[in-house]
């Protein structure tokens, strides 16, 4: 009986969401935005566990910074920007080389030609910040287009729609069953590729531990690794959203001089990078996910609800605080 709910779920989302791919496309972008305001709003309401995380996580992010209606307010904008980001996903095959520009403005975009190689080879660094997929369209019709792991959904039958959205703009998606190596070949012959990374992974799977707001969570190592072994840079770069429906897209300094660090360094001078826009204007981002899922051991001091201690988290800390401490004595002696 579950499974063939199940089915019977498939297939009604499958066919709301094409409706939707044709429905979009013949909205204004007024409406756009009036929808994914009205969308993210009933959204906040209705998901209360994903809205309690959001409060959760601003509280422990800005602790007395915000008050409680505050947090309440940047919670429900951050439903509203992740609304009208896939509601823009969905109007996007509106979106040419030609018009683009009418939609999104270009920040520091010669930071991804300074000191780069001629066929500009390099790893964009994403995160869910805004629009992050007009990010990805705008990337690719500035004519950085690159090969880009892709996310399956649960249901299976979403995957083409999506792909063929995120595709139309000349990007490859590719899956994520040795997606890594597939990418590290596609930049040692000079190609380019983009990876989100502000998602908690699990310590198992090649992540690092890194500060967060100063809260320890443990995120993909995957760019660091690809920028030591393929030899290309790393350009962090996040969109942020503007009045009328419009978008900027921000190109941030070059993570430089990686030689010698190791991959959770990178990967924290990624984040340091990006924290600063966080705090500037908090709602665009993902608060309803659980960035924070593990607990250490001794934290100092609080964490969301739901973390939990994990030991392989806590080993993966460890490992961090003696190579630190290893590097400091080495940096004493010299």
């Amino acid at each position: 009986m579950r499974s063939r709910w199940k089915r019977i779920r498939y297939r009604l989302e499958w066919a709301g969401l094409f409706l939707a791919t044709k429905l979009i496309p013949l909205c204004s972008r007024k409406a756009c935005y009036r929808l994914a305001q009205v969308a993210g709003a009933l959204l906040s309401f209705l998901d209360r566990h994903r809205h309690q995380v959001a409060l959760s996580n601003l509280e422990v992010a800005f602790g007395n910074q915000l008050s409680a209606r505050e947090r309440r307010k940047i919670a429900r904008e951050s439903f509203q920007h992740f609304a009208r980001t896939m509601i823009d996903l969905l109007w996007s095959p509106r979106l040419t080389e030609l018009n683009f520009l009418w939609y999104i403005e270009l920040q520091n975009v010669e930071e991804t030609a300074r000191d780069t190689s001629p066929e500009r080879s390099f790893i964009i660094a994403c995160y869910h910040y805004s629009n992050f997929e007009w990010l990805s369209q705008a990337s690719a019709f500035l004519g950085l287009k690159g090969t880009i792991i892709s996310q399956e959904f649960k249901n299976p039958s979403l995957d083409s729609i999506f792909k063929k959205l995120r595709e139309q703009s000349g990007h490859e998606l590719i899956p994520r069953d040795r997606g890594i190596m597939r990418l590290y070949k596609v930049l040692r012959r000079k190609g380019r590729t983009a990876l989100l990374v502000d998602l908690t992974v699990p310590p198992s799977q090649g992540a690092v531990a890194i500060d967060c707001f100063g809260l320890k969570t443990s995120v993909t190592s995957a760019h660091a690794w690809l920028n030591q072994r393929a030899g290309v840079p790393i350009i962090p770069a996040h969109c942020e959203p503007l009045p009328n429906g419009r978008y900027k897209v921000v190109f941030h300094p070059k993570i430089s001089n990686t030689v010698g660090m190791t991959h959770q360094q990178i990967a924290q001078a990624c984040w340091n990078s990006f924290e600063p826009y966080v705090r500037k204007n908090p709602a665009p981002w993902l608060w309803m996910y659980k960035h924070w899922r593990y607990l250490p051991a001794n934290a100092d001091r609080p964490y969301p609800f739901y973390a939990n201690f994990y030991r392989p988290f806590e080993d993966l800390l460890q490992r961090d605080n003696i190579r630190s401490s290893a590097e400091a004595e080495e940096e004493s002696e010299a």
